[in-house]
């Protein structure tokens, strides 16, 4: 059994089976494109005024939007790939990462606050980001890029599991 995903109760882990919204890569594309053309943008218009300095003004304004433009195409997709989550009766699971991989699980029992949140982009793109707060020292676990209809249904799965779970959350 060395090497495996046994839990201590002798009940094998298992990969968390469901992706996110497939409009979570244009919404992470978006949000590198943003990051970068904000400063890029700035350090233009820059450039354009301050004359002395335009080349030192441009050369980065120009180095950050190819690579903005290169993260934007890159990463969203890959990411896509490998966030994966599932809620049981017991537990949600989180993994992330392709090299270094990050399994996140949190049994229902110790599970605080349940929320959702969607700013200005996940609106635009009809996503919410389901965060569950545990006792846990790492920190919350978030799932990102969910359709917003489904996140209220998680969020309220949750709360609905978690209520009905022995335990006191510490």
């Amino acid at each position: 059994m060395r090497g495996e995903n046994v839990a201590p109760t002798g009940v094998r882990l298992r990969p968390p089976g469901n992706t996110l919204n497939e409009r979570a890569v244009g919404w992470w594309r978006a949000q590198w494109l943003v990051t970068a053309a904000v400063p890029a943008v700035v350090l233009a218009v820059l450039g354009t005024v301050i004359e002395p300095a335009r080349f030192w003004l441009w050369l980065p304004a120009a180095v950050l939007a190819v690579a903005g433009l290169g993260c934007a195409a890159f990463f969203p997709s890959w990411w896509f790939r490998v966030h994966r989550w599932e809620v049981t009766e017991n537990a949600v699971y989180v993994r992330t990462g392709l090299f270094w991989q990050e399994w996140r699980i949190a049994p229902m029992s110790r599970i605080q606050t349940v929320d959702t949140v969607r700013g200005p982009l996940e609106q635009f793109f009809r996503l919410s980001t389901v965060t569950v707060t545990t006792a846990s020292s790492k920190g919350a676990i978030r799932i990102a890029g969910l359709d917003h209809e489904l996140a209220a249904d998680l969020a309220e799965k949750l709360t609905r599991i978690t209520q009905a779970t022995p335990g006191d959350a510490t």
